[in-house]
């Protein structure tokens, strides 16, 4: 009666020895109060007598099935689901305490044997993440056999691909390379997964140059696949990022005849970017000579103008110097333009101030025989000479996009520059006054309309 008593509240561990052919046999019977049978193991008492501490959690499900009755033999069958829940209880507490945030603190030897169903957990991911960083060699080694039989199947799952990329980053080198090597022969699909992205993109950045290369080469012949999907693109911008030039020209290759249409897909253009940041050999020519064949349209393409926008940043001066070349004479036209406004923008804030000052005084409409504005005797006269550049100019700060263009001449121009702008705008009430009586009227409508600005005119109403 005692001895049930103490099953109902206890888990036991028995140790029955049993002689077997001259050789000394041991069982550990682990008897559950649950479903009030036992589980014995059988194994060399020396090795083994770890395993038989009380409450212990290493239930081998190779365990022979058996019963315990009341005076201690071995019979009867024992059902493995009753281990298998109870384990997975032991997991759920230890998810619950580790939420809950109790007073216990947990370290990577408590989730041994548990590694992938922490791994799989929101909670248990991020714990495995956080001790990684600070871990000792030793400690990652308790851990890691249990990631690598299941390492390809956490690199696509939304919480297990993180710890896959701390032991990326935190791993030995060792361990680095047995995971790529879990990658190797997967790379493709990896890369066009969402989460096996991810953690491609993590390898690339820290596997040694061999392996880099075994894991790029995969790719060859799916390089436009990659490019325009929306995972593998980012896949793509690491092998232009982190692998030697010599190793991804046929990635850089495959574009040759193709950066425009490129240039135009929302993932695509983000890649040409990248091969301008980082690819610098003669090869890479044929690239920007594609783009400079093509300025003003790229200009003014939705995706496009961030190829220009790029070259005009991080370019060298002569290919900036070419794009700004082309875009003077479509400079009004282009400021008014939701997308190529932008492309001005950047002309203004890289270009040298000599290409500055070509693409305000296109705006302003200034020549030699308007110059100085201010010293026209006749008020009729000095409105006729300066229509133009009130046209052009005042039209720009009404748009919805040009507007932003003049800010930037503002805040980039010369003195001189800013106080002509500056004065304009102090005659403008006076010339929107003037001009109610005067037949320019007329004329500025017309003008208006062949600059295709009409549609701006409300800009007369200004008070």
């Amino acid at each position: 009666m005692m001895w049930e008593s103490l099953c109902d509240r206890f888990i036991r561990v028995i140790p029955i020895l049993h002689a077997n052919f001259g050789s000394q046999v041991v069982y550990f019977a682990v008897v559950n109060p649950t479903y009030n049978h036992g589980i014995p193991y059988q194994g060399n008492l020396l090795e083994n007598s770890t395993r038989s501490s009380v409450g212990s959690r290493h239930l081998s499900q190779q365990f022979a099935p058996a019963f315990i009755n009341s005076v201690g033999g071995v019979s009867g069958s024992w059902n493995p689901e009753g281990d298998m829940s109870l384990d997975r209880r032991y997991v759920s507490s230890l998810l619950d305490e580790l939420k809950n945030k109790k007073n216990k603190s947990f370290e990577l030897s408590d989730v041994v044997d548990h590694v992938i169903e922490f791994s799989t957990d929101q909670y248990g991911s991020r714990f495995i993440q956080q001790k990684l960083e600070s871990a000792t060699v030793k400690e990652k080694n308790i851990i890691f056999p249990e990631i690598v039989p299941h390492a390809r199947s956490l690199m696509t799952d939304v919480f297990g691909n993180y710890v896959i990329q701390k032991f990326f980053e935190h791993g030995t080198k060792s361990q680095r390379r047995e995971l790529a090597g879990q990658i190797i022969g997967h790379v493709l699909p990896l890369s066009l997964q969402m989460y096996g992205c991810r953690v491609i993109q993590k390898a690339l950045e820290v596997v040694e140059v061999d392996q880099q290369t075994e894991m790029v080469d995969e790719l060859d012949g799916s390089i436009m696949k990659c490019v325009r999907d929306q995972n593998g693109n980012h896949v793509i911008h690491k092998c232009i990022e982190c692998v030697p030039q010599d190793r991804v020209q046929f990635i850089v290759s495959s574009f040759f005849g193709q950066v425009v249409s490129l240039s135009s897909h929302p993932y695509g253009c983000r890649v040409i970017q990248r091969v301008l940041e980082h690819c610098d050999d003669r090869n890479t020519q044929v690239v920007m000579d594609e783009i400079m064949n093509s300025v003003c349209t790229l200009a003014q393409d939705q995706y496009e103008n961030y190829v220009i926008q790029h070259v005009l940043q991080h370019g060298k001066p002569h290919e900036r110097s070419a794009i700004i070349n082309k875009i003077v004479g479509e400079t009004v036209k282009m400021s008014l333009q939701k997308f190529a406004s932008n492309v001005v923008e950047k002309c203004l804030t890289y270009g040298s101030p000599n290409e500055r000052q070509l693409l305000v005084n296109e705006m302003l409409g200034s020549t030699d025989e308007n110059e100085p504005l201010q010293d026209s005797n006749s008020l009729f006269f000095f409105f006729v000479k300066i229509k133009n550049t009130l046209i052009v100019f005042l039209a720009m700060m009404k748009d919805p996009f040009g507007n932003y263009v003049v800010q930037k001449v503002l805040e980039t121009c010369d003195d001189q520059t800013c106080e002509l702008i500056l004065y304009i705008l102090d005659i403008f009430p006076l010339f929107k006054s003037f001009i109610k009586f005067s037949l320019l009227d007329t004329e500025l409508d017309e003008r208006m309309r062949d600059l295709n600005l009409l549609s701006n005119s409300h800009f007369w109403r200004w008070t």
